[in-house]
């Protein structure tokens, strides 16, 4: 009998699963917490089950945790890269940002990513599988233990688009965000798209209270196709109005990130269309000059030029921020992380 993955299984379901295997209800609860707040990656750790339980369990069910291969510590702000090795021998990358309000993890949602996007290297070799949502959790509880700290927000902006492993993400945020567990806030998690128009309109459904980051990076078809080919499939204005939808559903301000290119996507042109494009839309726009990866011959627009960029977008009322770099000497910042660290 094939073990199931018990990290991925909710409250009920393992209440369920304790009951077929004739122990009492309360079990349920001290396995639960074992797993998602004492975060254990053994049953033998589960020291106030009987000896018969832990074996029991051990029998039917597997805990799918993380090794760390190797981690990288920026020199400049403390950031912290993670490669992770899976059970099946791939590879994932995540990253440990401290701020001032405490510790943020950039978590992975697929070995690899099938988007193809130009600036990006989580994409050039292709997307592998996609992640359970035990290896998602797992990303976070390796980091806490290895740190001795606790993360308080998540971002889902590592390797793979989320979106596209919709049922298994869906499955993390409940499980990340249950009181029986992590109990980390909704609002204290956001989940970055290229913009998989059916699933942000599934998504919005679901009015999760997360922060919706959409990767934007254009203001029209023609520049978003040459470097998102995910434009090809749903175009700009298909996509705005997939947004507007998600923030009148949710009330929740969209975050829309514009990765600044060097002659690509970063003229005056392009921010007066995209003013013109947002026009009355609950967000906030996030310029990011392209962290330059060796294989992709993005060149990251200059300073001059991306304040230029963002004054246009704050003279017609928009809230925009220039995202600061963290850890770039490690190759850990926003589109550098893939399956190996380089």
């Amino acid at each position: 009998m094939e073990k199931r993955d018990i990290l991925s299984m909710t409250f009920d379901e393992l209440s369920e699963a304790v009951r077929e295997m004739g122990e009492p209800k309360f079990r349920a609860k001290q396995i639960y917490s074992w797993l998602h707040s004492s975060c254990v990656v053994s049953f033998d750790e589960m020291t106030n089950l009987s000896k018969d339980l832990r074996k029991k369990l051990d029998d039917n069910f597997v805990i799918f945790s993380l090794s760390i291969e190797k981690k990288l510590i920026s020199e400049y702000d403390d950031t912290k890269k993670y490669l992770f090795k899976l059970y099946d021998g791939e590879f994932i990358e995540s990253v440990l940002m401290k701020y001032k309000y405490g510790y943020t993890l950039c978590v992975s949602t697929q070995v690899g990513c099938r988007m193809g996007c130009r600036f990006c290297a989580s994409t050039l070799g292709g997307v592998v599988r996609n992640l359970f949502p035990s290896e998602i959790l797992s990303q976070i509880y390796t980091a806490q233990r290895d740190n001795g700290v606790k993360i308080s927000r998540v971002v889902l902006m590592g390797m793979g688009e989320p979106l596209d492993n919709y049922d298994n993400v869906m499955r993390f945020l409940e499980l990340i965000t249950d009181d029986k567990g992590q109990n980390i806030s909704m609002r204290h998690i956001s989940l970055s798209t290229c913009g998989i128009v059916p699933k942000i309109y599934e998504l919005a459904e679901k009015n999760l209270q997360l922060t919706l980051s959409v990767s934007l990076h254009a203001p029209n078809d023609e520049i978003r196709s040459s470097m998102m080919p995910v434009n090809k499939r749903w175009g700009v204005d298909e996509l705005l109005e997939a947004c507007e939808n998600y923030a009148e559903k949710t009330r929740r301000r969209i975050s829309f990130e514009y990765a600044m290119v060097n002659g690509v996507n970063d003229s005056d042109g392009c921010a007066l269309l995209l003013a013109q494009k947002l026009k009355n839309m609950l967000c906030h726009i996030n310029l990011i000059p392209v962290n330059e990866v060796k294989e992709t011959g993005c060149v990251r627009s200059g300073k001059e030029r991306i304040a230029a960029f963002s004054q246009i977008l704050e003279k017609k009322g928009y809230s925009v921020t220039v995202r600061r770099k963290l850890g770039s000497d490690i190759n850990a910042s926003c589109g550098q992380l893939r399956r190996g660290s380089r």
